[in-house]
């Protein structure tokens, strides 16, 4: 598609898939003390994907951790990534699994670009322990 973005591909796989690879996600983050954490619920405002993911490390290799291990934890499930953005600078990793994406940035680049606000008819949930 010229000027615009194609559809996106969705996986067949079940809800309960989803949902565990989903928790898995939010498990590896927790796991390598992102802070800060929220889960936006994007059904029926974005075609693009389902959720948000959004955590916080506290450095650029605190965020190059945090991404790598949820990366690594779905890998071992047989999940892989859609795309990766942003791994080498480790400012905000953008790791896209079609139906949620998980967002881990620096503090300074989340305060910047404030996608909590920018998507503030979402509904949200705190993760646990972050």
């Amino acid at each position: 598609m010229r000027g615009g973005r194609a559809s996106r591909p969705r996986r067949p796989a079940p809800a309960s898939d989803r949902a565990a690879e989903l928790a898995a996600a939010l498990r590896a983050c927790d796991e390598r003390k992102a802070v800060d954490g929220v889960v936006l619920d994007l059904h029926g405002l974005s075609d693009a994907t389902d959720q948000f993911v959004i955590v916080s490390g506290t450095s650029d290799t605190h965020v190059r951790a945090i991404a790598e291990h949820v990366m690594e934890t779905l890998r071992l499930l047989g999940v892989r990534t859609h795309h990766v953005e942003g791994l080498a600078a480790g400012r905000w990793v953008l790791l896209d699994y079609v139906d949620f994406v998980v967002h881990v940035f620096h503090p300074v680049l989340r305060e910047f670009y404030q996608l909590e606000r920018l998507w503030g008819d979402a509904p949200r949930r705190p993760l646990e322990g972050s």
